[in-house]
């Protein structure tokens, strides 16, 4: 685009404004999707580390077997543990 201004007789400037020849079109805009979930998204854990990460939050073994569907054995077992601690 292209802005001219001429002096008028008057002293007053006039603007006149010529259209750019071949004008570049405008972006087309793409609606935004919503990503579907696949693998790439999600983290799977082991029994294992899960069990390591309940426990770090400060569960007790008994609340981590119970919510893991594991035996308390099992899980003292991941944490190396002797007893129900």
């Amino acid at each position: 685009m292209s802005i001219n201004i001429p002096s008028v007789g008057s002293g007053a400037p006039v603007a006149t404004v010529s259209p750019v020849a071949n004008p570049a079109p405008a972006p087309q805009v793409q609606p935004v999707q919503q990503a579907a979930r696949s693998s790439g998204d999600t983290v799977h854990l082991t029994s294992a580390q899960q069990v390591y990460q309940l426990y770090n939050q400060g569960q007790k073994v008994s609340e981590i077997a119970s919510s893991l569907s594991l035996s308390v054995a099992t899980v003292n077992s991941y944490l190396n543990l002797s007893s129900g601690g």
